[in-house]
């Protein structure tokens, strides 16, 4: 029966069973986007690319349309991969050519680059807000297969949406976290991986309001036994609570999710909902304050994201 229980959940989280033996079941590792009837399944590479889409498109003000036009071109191109390789002289995320001025090959294997470039040339469309997907797509890529796009729309409307937080809890990722060693709080009172994910963070989205750490550490505000008080956890505020300010919480809580593997992240807390990555096949869950439930935004985190790594 609990095999058969989690077999159930595996398939509703759209992730693979490879095979079931001695009553244990392997997985393989995958994230998986869903909002508006439209769903999308990935792997962790491709997730970490594809919210560095986003998060370029939210940092620069963009719509969530301008990141489903870019996820649905880098589906197409190169299967949201980064490839050192391509037809002639294309490379990267969107097989971008340096022979035709979209930067040097450094520049365009760099995904927050090429992702920019491709947003420069976007928005000089003036009606790529309405136009079809697959028609701004290929406006700005001059494709020989111009109706290539098309088929990833679905997708790519599934991603963008979640990861730029216009739909909370609906992107999560399952992997297997590897143990690691303990670290020490720095001068800053973070630990080596959170101060590596305070400036992933902040890279990806801009300086942010952030709390939970303080030179020296910090040694009261926090429950029992908290990450914070080891220099493990970092929270980012979205105040005053606002749907603007939701939206952009959910954009970088479902950002650290899609980095949970490559930051060595352990929990997201957000509005109300939890990822561990020890727990990471269930996906969000409610969230449950360690001295019960409450109405207090600030420990039910309707206005900060919590993050801890391990």
């Amino acid at each position: 029966m609990a095999v058969t229980a989690s077999l159930v959940l595996l398939a509703a989280l759209g992730l693979v069973v490879v095979r079931i033996a001695a009553n244990r079941i392997v997985f393989q590792e995958a994230c998986t986007a869903s909002a508006g009837g439209a769903k999308a399944r990935v792997s962790v590479e491709q997730a970490e690319n594809a919210a560095t889409i986003a998060s370029v498109a939210a940092r620069r003000g963009l719509p969530a349309r301008a990141a489903t036009i870019a996820l649905a071109t880098a589906l197409q191109e190169s299967g949201l991969r980064n490839l050192a390789y391509g037809d002639r002289d294309s490379l990267g995320l969107f097989q971008q050519r340096p022979s035709q001025g979209w930067g040097t090959e450094e520049e365009v294997q760099d995904p927050v680059y090429a992702a920019g470039k491709f947003y420069d040339a976007l928005v000089k469309i003036e009606n790529y807000k309405t136009m079809n997907i697959n028609d701004a797509a290929q406006e700005v890529q001059r494709s020989g297969h111009p109706e290539a796009y098309n088929k990833h729309e679905t997708r790519a409307r599934a991603l963008a949406s979640a990861l730029m937080g216009y739909s909370p809890a609906a992107f999560s990722c399952a992997i297997r976290p590897d143990g690691v060693e303990s670290q020490e709080p720095g001068s800053a009172g973070l630990t080596g991986r959170a101060a590596r994910a305070l400036t992933a963070i902040e890279t990806a989205f801009g300086d942010q309001e952030i709390g939970g750490y303080a030179p020296g550490g910090v040694t009261s505000g926090h429950t029992e036994d908290s990450a914070h008080y080891a220099g493990r956890a970092i929270d980012v505020f979205y105040r005053p609570v606002n749907q603007g300010q939701r939206r952009d919480g959910w954009a970088t809580a479902q950002w650290l999710v899609a980095n949970a593997e490559r930051l060595e992240v352990a929990t997201v807390i957000y509005d109300g909902r939890i990822w561990t990555a020890r727990r990471s096949v269930q996906g969000w869950r409610d969230y449950t304050p360690p001295n019960g439930a409450t109405d207090d935004t600030t420990l039910m985190h309707r206005d900060h994201v919590h993050l801890d790594v391990r």
